[in-house]
Parts: C-alpha cells; structure tokens; sequence
C-alpha cells in the first residue's frame, strides 16, 4: 500500500544574519520598520492566505540549515528565505535548499541587491529556490508567500 505524502497548509519564513536588525541598521537601504513589524506583517498575510506561517530568524547557518531539514519532515508546504549575506557565499545552505525539491522555495531580499555592491549579484542560493523577488521591501516577503502557495497548489495537484 502506498503512503500517501500529506503537506501541513504551514509556511516556514527563513531570515538568515542581521535580519532581526530591521529598523536598526542601515534604515536608508533597508527602511525604518523593525522585524517585528516584518513578522506581523507575515503573520497578517498568512491569515489572509489561510495558512499558519512559522518565522524563524536565526544569525547561525546551521540553524537556518537544521530549520529547512525539520521543515522536509514536518511536510510543510514552503520555504520563504532571506539567506542575508549567506546569499553570497554558503554552499551548505544551497544544498540544504536544494535537498527538498519538491518543496516550493523563494528567496526574497529586501533591497534590490543587483543596484548594489557587485559582490551582492551573485547568489549561491538562489539556483536552489523556484524564484527570487527583489528590492521591494518588506513587501516583498508577502508576494513571496503568495508565490510558495501558488507553486505549492501546483504541486499538489
């Protein structure tokens, strides 16, 4: 018999360093909200989309990888990320990513990181994830999610 593979209706919202410093840190290029604003905000779009959002924030890579891995497990229905500098450098957090495949993953970044330093074009991620969204600021966290659903529905199906 066949063991059906059923997904929980649950967003897992990825932040990796710094991300918890919204509102604090460089406020011209990253706006004066702080994160908990961001996780309201997150939290208000996943009611309206009719699923749970889990957000999790962590400045350690093994913690963000150790969260992608439960989330595998837990069935969840996506990944929303925002790999912060890890961006640019950590393999393990690419194939983290990249190790659940069948699970919709879009990177999100708040700035739009192609206007800014060159060594903020390249993204190690990004290859693993089905989209990325850009320089629309804490919004773009919510057409992210909206993204993950609609991957997700299609998947599904």
């Amino acid at each position: 018999m066949r063991k059906e593979w059923v997904y929980m209706k649950k967003i897992l919202v990825l932040n990796g360093p710094n991300i918890n410093f919204l509102g604090i840190r460089e406020k011209g290029i990253y706006g004066t909200a702080d994160y908990e604003t961001l996780v309201g905000m997150i939290k208000e779009k996943a009611a309206s989309l009719g699923v749970e959002a889990e957000v999790f924030q962590s400045n350690y890579e093994g913690a963000l990888i150790d969260k992608i891995q439960q989330a595998y497990f837990d069935k969840i229905a996506g990944i929303v990320i925002n790999p912060g500098a890890f961006t640019h450098y950590s393999y393990a957090l690419r194939d983290a990513l990249a190790s659940v495949e069948s699970m919709p993953k879009i990177e999100v970044h708040i700035s739009n990181v192609h206007k800014r330093e060159e060594f903020r074009h390249v993204s190690v991620t990004a290859p693993a994830c089905d989209g990325q969204v850009v320089g629309l600021g804490l919004n773009g966290y919510l057409y992210a999610m909206e993204a993950v659903l609609s991957l997700w529905h299609g998947r599904k199906s």
